[in-house]
Formats: C-alpha cells, sequence, structure tokens
C-alpha cells in the first residue's frame, strides 16, 4: 500500500508526464485551461502540479485541456 506522499509523487509524475507526451508547458496548459473557463496562473498552476495535491476535477481539466479522452495508469 502506498503512502500519501507516494500517491502525491504519483499524481505530479503522471500529469507531468501527459503534458511532456503532448508536448505542451505550463505556459501553453494555462492558455488551454483558459479556453475551457478555468482561470489559473504560472504560479499557482506550477506549485499545484509540483505538489501532486491538486483535485481530481484539476486533473480531469488537464486532461480536457490536452484533448485526452483516456488516461493509463
Amino acid at each position: 500500500m502506498m503512502a500519501d506522499e507516494e500517491w502525491t509523487r504519483f499524481a505530479s509524475t503522471l500529469l507531468k508526464g501527459e503534458l511532456a507526451r503532448a508536448g505542451i508547458g505550463y505556459v501553453q496548459l494555462i492558455a488551454r485551461l483558459d479556453e475551457i473557463g478555468v482561470k489559473e496562473n504560472y504560479k499557482g498552476l506550477a506549485a499545484k502540479i509540483n505538489r501532486g495535491t491538486f483535485s481530481f476535477i484539476f486533473f480531469a481539466q488537464c486532461m480536457k485541456a490536452l484533448g485526452k479522452e483516456t488516461i493509463r495508469f
């Protein structure tokens, strides 16, 4: 069983991996999130992703902004 710290690291790594696969950086993600009505700033977004403590809603919004319909764990 994974500890909370391992889960947050997993969440952070998963989202960063999806961004890397899409060739999208934080600035581009902020623009894409804005297109779907989600307002984020660079500092807040970077902190959220690096901490790995974001909500599933935020993760789903990021996947929508990236055009992802399926995610493999």
